[in-house]
């Protein structure tokens, strides 16, 4: 069985202490690639980390996280686009709008800059929603058509099956995270269970947004497992068939070799 993270932090510093554990349980499970976003320049820019991962394929973004809005400096679009340059491999993201976050029309600006990035160099966008689906949609939708044919991913969908549908019509993925394993996310549930298996990938978002039952603790690329076994339930499919579709949708978009 072949599975990817297709978001998550190992790069932070709450897998400082046990990185090497952390990877090794991952490969244990089956999972052969990592995405790990950019957040901000401070953090992309520290490689420390790059070798505790050297056994997994790694997958990078490039972006300014709208979480971390006054944090970014000015220049730092400039430093988004040379690492665009230098790395052909390289995604826009985690970049999107964050309804929780201030500085609404600053957020819109940063996000331009980088959604016009992602035309230029013809790249995914790894997409951070909250509580802004429908002000992120109303920016890209213009532009989609410039977009590369694989557009990017939704990173932690949350919603119904009709916003579900609105990124799948403009050829956008949809994370699969945690937030399945919680029962009262019916809503979310029910959407991920119809729409079609591929626009889907599964994600972790560790060390944030932790399982069911597993609340106030760091979560894991390894956990990607449970999450596959609660699609698997949801869409009364098969774990390994389930798995096998969703690697294949990880090769469309990210390039990867079996």
């Amino acid at each position: 069985m072949k599975l990817i993270d297709s978001h998550c932090h190992i790069n932070f510093d709450a897998f400082e202490g046990d990185r090497q554990q952390v990877v090794q349980r991952a490969l244990d499970v089956g999972i052969k690639a990592l995405v790990v976003p950019g957040v901000s320049r401070q953090q992309s820019s520290r490689t420390e980390w790059l070798h505790d991962c050297q056994n997994l394929r790694l997958i990078q973004g490039v972006g300014l996280h709208p979480y971390f809005i006054n944090e970014h400096q000015p220049s730092d679009l400039e430093w988004v686009a040379t690492q665009l340059q230098q790395n052909a491999m390289a995604l826009v993201g985690e970049v999107g709008l964050d309804g929780v976050v201030p500085q609404v029309e600053k957020q819109h600006e940063l996000f331009v800059a980088q959604l016009e990035m992602a035309i230029q160099w013809q790249r995914p966008l790894i997409l951070h929603h909250r509580q802004s689906q429908a002000e992120l949609l109303r920016l890209i939708q213009p532009v989609a058509a410039q977009l590369p044919p694989n557009p990017g991913i939704l990173h932690a969908f949350s919603g119904s099956y009709e916003q579900a549908m609105a990124w799948v019509k403009l050829g956008f993925m949809l994370g699969v995270g945690g937030t399945i394993t919680y029962p009262r996310a019916q809503k979310t549930r029910r959407a991920l269970a119809q729409v079609p298996l591929e626009f889907l990938l599964l994600e972790t978002d560790a060390p944030d947004m932790p399982l069911s039952g597993f609340q106030g603790q760091r979560n894991e690329p390894a956990q990607v497992v449970r999450v596959l076994d609660e699609l698997s339930q949801l869409r009364q499919m098969p774990r390994l068939e389930l798995a096998e579709c969703l690697w294949r949708n990880a090769q469309r978009l990210f390039g990867l070799a079996d």
